[in-house]
């Protein structure tokens, strides 16, 4: 299983990492960071209309190499310029391309709060996340036992931090719900085949509590895909591909948002 070969490496990648540098120096980091943005606030500020979290995002597995990037904090600006309510920035570094010096740039770029978007395995990411600048982070259900997505979430509520929950099956959803997940994420790519079909999202969004803010994340590509999730009552989009792939982002977030002019 792909997904298995990312988190083992992301474990051994850990490991050798607080090794250099411990979990109490990286706590005292997360201590003195300036306050967070508020990722939740931001995106229910807009609501009843079209939402989107822009994402960073130079390659992936199924994929391979999608945009050279050398200048992420550029291309978070157009987003932010362009109507993005925040960013999201891969961080993870051998399947996807991407680090924490790119959330850094990004984050001094722009004014609107930053999402790390990575594999979530350890309470050190959590502290190491708000240490580097990040107003949120992704944590996905289908890696992390019950036990281990309380906890996580709880550490990020006494960090300021956000927490969007991802998920793709309605167990999974029951699960982010009940270790109390405010913010799910309905991610409709497969983990494992890497597959993406916004009808994960359509067949679930009407089980996610009213008081839950709700995001549709991957395979978005089009104003008519945003159209059919918004019949549904989905207002909130991540969207990294359709981003990425393109020359001029900023339109496409305009078409995205109002269609082909």
């Amino acid at each position: 299983m792909f997904l298995d070969k990312i988190v083992n490496h992301k474990k051994l990648t850990l490991q050798e990492k607080k090794k250099t540098f411990p979990l109490e120096e990286v706590k005292k980091l997360a201590r003195n960071c300036p306050p967070v943005r508020d990722f939740k606030e931001s995106l229910k500020n807009n609501t009843g209309k079209e939402v989107i979290i822009a994402e960073i995002k130079r390659a992936s597995p199924s994929k391979g190499l999608i945009c050279k990037e050398e200048e992420p904090e550029n291309r978070a600006l157009v987003y932010q310029e362009s109507g993005a309510a925040a960013i999201s920035v891969l961080t993870e570094e051998k399947y996807f391309l991407g680090s924490l010096k790119d959330l850094n740039k990004v984050k001094s770029a722009v004014d609107i709060p930053v999402l790390r978007k990575d594999f979530i395995v350890d309470q050190y990411q959590l502290y190491e996340s708000r240490g580097e600048g990040a107003d949120a982070v992704l944590l996905i259900t289908s890696i992390l036992p019950d036990i281990e997505l309380s906890s996580f979430i709880e550490i990020c509520r006494k960090l300021s931090m956000a927490a969007l929950v991802e998920v793709h099956t309605r167990d999974e959803l029951q699960r982010a719900l009940a270790c109390g997940a405010e913010i799910i994420g309905i991610n409709n790519r497969n983990l494992e085949t890497f597959q993406t079909n916004i009808k994960v999202t359509i067949d679930l969004c009407s089980e996610v509590p009213p008081d839950v803010l709700l995001i549709s994340e991957s395979g978005i590509g089009s104003n008519e895909d945003i159209k059919k999730l918004k019949e549904k009552g989905v207002y909130t989009f991540l969207i990294g591909e359709a981003l990425m792939d393109n020359q001029n982002p900023g339109q496409k977030i305009k078409e995205l948002l109002y269609g082909k002019s």
